[in-house]
Parts: structure tokens; C-alpha cells; sequence
């Protein structure tokens, strides 16, 4: 016949072993590494990527993204990856092999370090700083100074500029969203570490 102390003694490996299955079950999920791409991540100059070939190890390939939006790889050499997603940019590896080279081969792209996709809008906006892109998609000059709160009164939609690094040189190009807006289709895209610039209206 068990003792009062030996049935409490049992109820207390009991209690203990119900906490420690709760806690692994509301334990938090570990957080994103930095560097850690999330999922849909739309590769820019200087992520860097691994890129695997079933089969073919000679062709496995790690390397970072250059300004201008390209990585080297043995047999097809320049491949432009900027912009695309790393589903989209193994298919582009995989159908320049195939032409060529290879039946039917299998290739992956591992985002191994991922930058902060940045853009600055300046000038007469709203609310002028610096701003992440979505993790999935691009976006157009419109749509940044959409993000920036739109034109302040004092803002002309016909004089804007966006700087951008073109290899290795800053170049200044000019638009005007006025007429952008009356035809989206051509809507300049805006690229990381693009700054743009709204300029004031003159009366």
C-alpha cells in the first residue's frame, strides 16, 4: 500500500512532466538570422547566393550579386539575376545551361546572405526618408512617393530626379510623374539604393 508521501512524490513527477511538454509546445519559434533571406526575397546587388547543379559540383557556384544586378558562372558566364526571385533566377541558370551544355539539369539558388533593400525619397513629399521595399515585389517611381505620402503642395510631379549607381557611376535621370501618372505603363522601376527627388514647384 503506497504511503501519502510516496502518492505525492508521484503526483509531482506527474505535474512536472505535463509542464515540460507545454513548454516545448508554446516554446517561440527561432528568429530570423540576419542576413537570412525571407521567403520570395527579390535578389539585389550585392546578396550573395549559392548556386547548386545536380550532379555537376564543378558548376556549383557562390557569389555575390554585382551593382549591376549579374553573377559569373563556369560555361555560360554572365547571368543577370537582379530583380528576380530564386525560383525564378535557377530557372534562367537552368535554360542557359540546357541550351548548350547540359540535359536537363537541375538547379538550385540559395540566398546565403541577403541586404536591406533600401530607396530614399527626398524633396517635396510628405513624409521624406528612407524606405524598405516588400520582401516580394518591385516597385515603380509612382508607387514610392505613393509610400512617401505623396506630393507636399509645393511639389511638381514633372520634376523628378532619381540618382542611381550605374556601373560604379552615380547617374541622375530625369522624369516627369505627371505624365507617368496619366500612363502607369511607363512608370520607371526603382532599383535598391535609388534616391529619389522631388523637386519644388515654380511660380
Amino acid at each position: 500500500m503506497m504511503t501519502l508521501r510516496s502518492i505525492l512524490f508521484l503526483a509531482a513527477i506527474v505535474a512536472m512532466s505535463l509542464c515540460s511538454g507545454l513548454a516545448q509546445q508554446i516554446a517561440p519559434a527561432a528568429p530570423i538570422q540576419r542576413g537570412e533571406a525571407t521567403p520570395g526575397h527579390v535578389l539585389s546587388a550585392n546578396d550573395v547566393i549559392a548556386v547548386k547543379v545536380f550532379d555537376e559540383p564543378e558548376l556549383d557556384t557562390t557569389a555575390r550579386i554585382s551593382e549591376d544586378g549579374d553573377i559569373s558562372m563556369a560555361l555560360i558566364g554572365t547571368v543577370s539575376v537582379r530583380g528576380k526571385t530564386a525560383e525564378q533566377a535557377a530557372r534562367v541558370i537552368r535554360d542557359r545551361l540546357a541550351e548548350r551544355f547540359l540535359v536537363n539539369p537541375q538547379v538550385t539558388v540559395m540566398v546565403t546572405e541577403a541586404t536591406k533593400r533600401l530607396f530614399t525619397v527626398l524633396g517635396q513629399v510628405q513624409r521624406p526618408g528612407t524606405y524598405r521595399f516588400p520582401d516580394r515585389s518591385s516597385l515603380n517611381l509612382l508607387q514610392v512617393i505613393g509610400m512617401a505620402g505623396g506630393y507636399t503642395r509645393l511639389g511638381d510631379a514633372s520634376r523628378v530626379t532619381v540618382k542611381r549607381v550605374v556601373s560604379k557611376k552615380e547617374t541622375v535621370l530625369k522624369f516627369d510623374a505627371k505624365k507617368m501618372a496619366r500612363d502607369e505603363s511607363q512608370a520607371v522601376e526603382i532599383l535598391p539604393g535609388d534616391i529619389i527627388n522631388v523637386g519644388e514647384r515654380l511660380f
